[in-house]
């Protein structure tokens, strides 16, 4: 079966889609599995050894260009998909896989796509409370599943594959060829500083970590360049750290994080691509909630000291953050990283022959 994905907009939900391509793959390896999303993305997929090819998505997100898109389709006839998985909700994102003439479109309501999609599901929340668990739940017939405990499991986790070859290259582009341990800091999130863990707390960390002779790598895009620079300069051993933040590309970022020993983050697209890349995680949680989107990995540890969804955009501090990112210090984290390096040591001991 060949199968196109119209695959969503955001770095971590592109790599909870991973879970879907698994679960395809996984119950028909003679799948065909293109997806088509943002040209960003291209990095990431290429990453993901189910998919056969990454289409960029040329239309800008939230416009709807509508003579683009049935010409999108109709270019698309000509590959002779045979079903088209519909990630996002909007519909506008229906409309590629109308016009291309896809006998089976599948995809939960969302914007009333009565017609566009012709095998359309309807959402309860409350029985798939997880964002994975959703798209994993559109690789079966509905009459199959009607709640997560019907999903096949354990859940087929993202797995992002990078070449040995690939790290190593990027390595030595940063200069980083020596044999210290390496970890990462993801210290950015969207929609300003409510989602981070304060600056000043990861300094603290990082001097910690600093003295047990790790180097640190913060990683982010051009807008966190700023808190990166922030943290070295609280640092009492800020020439161990590097802030790498807006000098990577994403897949540079991505071969890098592969290097990490382990990665400290707030909730945020680059905690998703740790853990799909199997890293000891230690995730850092304040107003936005776990409980929809956690980490996906068996080596992850979520810190959050509140319960409930808080929507909110900026703290009450001066400097916008979250009392409840405030209130974890750094002494917590590092023990929480510290146990969980362990757990991890020990565990592949005991596979060891």
């Amino acid at each position: 079966m060949k199968t196109l994905i119209i695959g969503p907009s955001w770095v971590g939900d592109m790599m909870m889609s991973q879970s879907l391509y698994r679960t395809l793959k996984a119950d028909n390896p003679q799948i065909e599995i293109d997806v088509m999303a943002p040209a960003w993305c291209r990095a990431l997929l290429n990453k993901m050894p189910e998919v056969n090819q990454a289409i960029a998505m040329p239309i800008g997100h939230g416009s709807l260009a509508l003579k683009e898109r049935y010409q999108l389709g109709k270019q698309l006839k000509s590959k002779h998909y045979e079903q088209a998985i519909v990630l996002p909700n909007s519909l506008k994102s229906a409309l590629i896989p109308f016009f291309a003439g896809i006998p089976k479109r599948t995809g939960w309501k969302g914007e009333m796509r009565y017609g566009l999609l012709n095998d359309i599901r309807t959402l309860d929340k409350q029985v798939f409370p997880l964002m994975v668990e959703r798209y994993i739940a559109l690789a079966y017939p509905k009459s199959d599943i009607r709640s997560a405990e019907d999903l096949p499991k354990p859940l087929l986790y993202p797995h992002l594959v990078v070449s040995a070859k690939d790290a190593l290259l990027t390595r030595s582009e940063f200069n980083l060829s020596g044999a210290e341990p390496l970890i990462g800091f993801c210290p950015g999130a969207e929609f300003g500083p409510a989602k981070r863990w304060p600056d000043y707390h990861y300094a603290a960390l990082a001097d910690m970590l600093a003295k047990q002779e790790a180097k640190i790598i913060i990683f982010g895009s051009q807008k966190d360049r700023v808190v990166g620079d922030a943290i070295i300069n609280q640092m009492t051993l800020g020439d161990r750290c590097l802030n790498l933040a807006g000098l990577t590309s994403l897949e540079q970022a991505v071969n890098l994080l592969s290097c990490c020993n382990a990665v400290v983050s707030n909730d945020s697209g680059l905690m998703h691509i740790a853990a799909a890349l199997d890293r000891p995680l230690v995730a850092l949680y304040g107003p936005s909630s776990p409980d929809f989107t956690p980490p996906l990995s068996n080596k992850a540890e979520i810190i959050r000291l509140i319960t409930g969804y808080h929507k909110v955009r900026k703290g009450d501090a001066e400097e916008g953050y979250h009392q409840s990112l405030i209130d974890i210090q750094p002494e917590l984290v590092f023990d929480k990283l510290m146990k969980l390096l362990e757990r991890v040591r020990t565990s592949i001991g005991k596979e060891a022959p």
